[in-house]
C-alpha cells in the first residue's frame, strides 16, 4: 500500500510506518496491535471467523461478555428497547434507569448510582466523587488518592495517573497531580504517604491488568479500619472483577469488607457499553447538580441490557455455577502445570477471572493457544488471563484444557528443538 502523500514533508515517514502496520485497517487510529483475524457472529462461548473457523472465547471481550454472545434474553431486551427509545437527555426523568440504579443500591451498600458509558469514565466519576467529598465538608486541600503498583483504572488522564505506570503515561505530559502509588500488599508503605491533603484509597480486589494479583484479605480489612480512623473514602474499582466474574455479584464480598464507592462497567452490559459509580450518601455528600454529567450516561439502550444482565445472574444457582466452573477449571489447569511445568507454572484468581503464569513468554502461549482456536488475553507479570463467560459448561472447559494441553506439548517441542540448535 502506498502511504498517504502529506503536504508537510516531516510527516511523511510517520504515515509511511501507519500504513505499513495497519494495512488491514488503514483509517483506523493505530493504537491496536490488531490480530489478523475478525469475527462474523458468535453464541455462547463461542465466535465464528469470518473465514467460517470456530474459537472458544476464553477472552469475553476481556470480562464483558459475561453472558456470551447473543444470549437471547438480552438480545430481546434490545430488541425490544430499540423499537421504542435510544436515546434522551439526562435531563429528563428516566425510569428504566431509576430502576436499574434502585437494583444496583439494593443489592450494594450504595446509596446513589452516576451512569457512564466506560470502565474509565466510571473511574473518573469516582475520583470526583472522592475529591468533592472533602471539598463540601470544608477540606478542599484533602484530594490525594492512594493507589498500588500494577493496578490499572483506565486511558483518560487522571485514571492513568491513579494507575501510575510509565508505559501508559510517556509522551502525554506531566502526569496529573494527586495520586501516591505504594506497593500493594504493604500497609506501612500505606500509612506513610497518608497526610493532610489525602482523600481516600483506590485499589482493585483483585488486579486483573497486572497480573491476577491480589492482596491479602487481612490487608483490605486494614485500609478499611484506616480509612474510618482517619476520615478517608475507600474506593474499589470493580470494572474488571465486578458483576459476578470472581464468583459473587461483587468481588469485595469475597473479602467481607465495604467500600464506600465503586466502579463497574464492562460485564454490567453484558458487551452493551456502561459503566457505573456506586457511592454512599455520605460519600456522595458533595455531588449536586452540575458537578457532574454525562451524555450518553445511562441511555435506555445501556440500562435494558444492564437489566437484562441482573435478570439472568440473579436467577438462583448462577454464582454457584460460576463457582464449580472455576473449580474445576483451577483443577483441570493445575493437571496441565504439573505436566509441563516449562511451559506454566501457577494457576492464580478467583471465579472465572483466572490467570496462567507462563515460563515462556506470555506472548508465545497467547499465539500458541489462538492457533488451536482457543481465545486468551495477557496480562502483566507474565500471565495469560482465562476469562471464559460466566455461563460456560463443564464440556467446554474441557475442551478449552485440551487446547492448553497441544499448545503446551507444540512449545514444548519447539523448546526442545531450539535447545537441540
Amino acid at each position: 500500500m502506498r502511504p498517504r502523500q502529506c503536504a508537510h514533508p516531516g510527516r511523511a515517514l510517520t504515515h509511511q510506518v501507519i500504513a505499513m502496520t495497519t494495512s488491514a485497517a488503514p483509517h483506523l487510529l493505530p493504537v491496536f496491535a490488531r490480530i489478523d483475524l475478525s469475527f462474523d457472529r458468535g453464541e455462547g462461548c463461542w465466535l465464528v471467523a469470518t473465514n467460517g473457523e470456530r474459537y472458544l472465547d476464553f477472552t469475553s471481550g476481556v470480562a464483558v461478555n459475561a453472558l456470551g454472545h447473543c444470549h437471547p434474553h438480552l438480545v430481546a431486551a434490545l430488541q425490544a428497547q430499540a423499537t421504542k427509545l435510544w436515546h434522551m437527555s439526562n435531563l429528563f426523568q428516566s425510569p428504566d434507569g431509576e430502576r436499574l440504579a434502585a437494583r444496583l443500591c439494593e443489592l450494594s451498600f450504595a446509596d446513589f448510582v452516576f451512569f457512564a458509558n466506560s470502565g474509565a469514565e466510571a473511574m473518573e466519576c469516582a475520583i470526583k466523587v472522592t475529591r468533592r467529598h472533602h471539598a463540601a465538608k470544608g477540606h478542599p486541600e484533602r484530594y490525594r488518592i492512594v493507589t498500588f503498583e500494577g493496578a490499572f483504572h483506565g486511558r483518560t488522564l487522571a485514571t492513568l495517573a491513579a494507575t501510575g505506570s510509565a508505559k501508559y503515561l510517556e509522551g502525554f505530559g506531566p502526569p496529573m497531580d494527586g495520586f501516591d502509588q505504594v506497593p500493594l500488599g504493604d500497609l506501612d508503605a500505606v500509612k506513610k504517604v497518608i497526610g493532610p491533603q489525602t482523600a481516600g484509597i483506590l485499589i482493585e480486589p483483585l488486579q486483573g491488568e497486572g497480573g491476577v494479583r491480589a492482596a491479602p484479605q487481612a490487608f483490605f480489612k486494614a485500609l478499611r479500619q484506616l480509612c474510618d480512623e482517619r476520615g478517608l473514602l475507600l474506593v474499589f474499582d470493580e470494572v474488571q472483577t465486578g458483576i459476578g466474574r470472581t464468583g459473587e455479584l461483587f468481588a469485595h464480598r469475597r473479602l467481607g469488607v465495604t467500600p464506600d464507592v465503586m466502579s463497574l462497567a464492562k460485564a454490567l452490559g453484558g458487551g452493551f457499553p456502561i459503566g457505573a459509580c456506586l457511592a454512599t450518601a455520605n460519600a456522595a455528600a458533595g455531588m449536586t447538580p452540575g458537578s457532574h454529567g454525562s451524555t450518553f450516561g445511562g441511555n435506555p439502550l445501556a440500562v435494558a441490557a444492564a437489566n437484562a444482565v441482573l435478570d439472568v445472574m440473579l436467577k438462583p444457582g448462577f454464582f454457584e455455577h460460576v463457582q464449580r466452573m472455576s473449580l474445576l477449571l483451577k483443577q483441570k489447569l493445575a493437571s496441565v502445570i504439573d505436566r509441563h511445568p516449562q511451559v506454566v507454572s501457577e494457576v492464580r484468581g478467583e471465579g472465572l477471572l483466572i490467570g496462567v503464569k507462563a515460563v515462556v513468554p506470555s506472548t508465545d502461549l497467547v499465539t500458541a493457544l489462538r492457533e488451536q482456536k482457543l481465545l486468551t488475553v495477557g496480562a502483566g507479570e507474565n500471565v495469560v488471563r482465562l476469562l471464559p463467560p460466566l455461563i460456560v459448561n463443564e464440556a467446554e472447559i474441557e475442551e478449552a484444557v485440551a487446547r492448553l494441553e497441544r499448545a503446551c506439548v507444540k512449545l514444548s517441542a519447539n523448546q526442545t528443538k531450539q535447545a537441540a540448535s
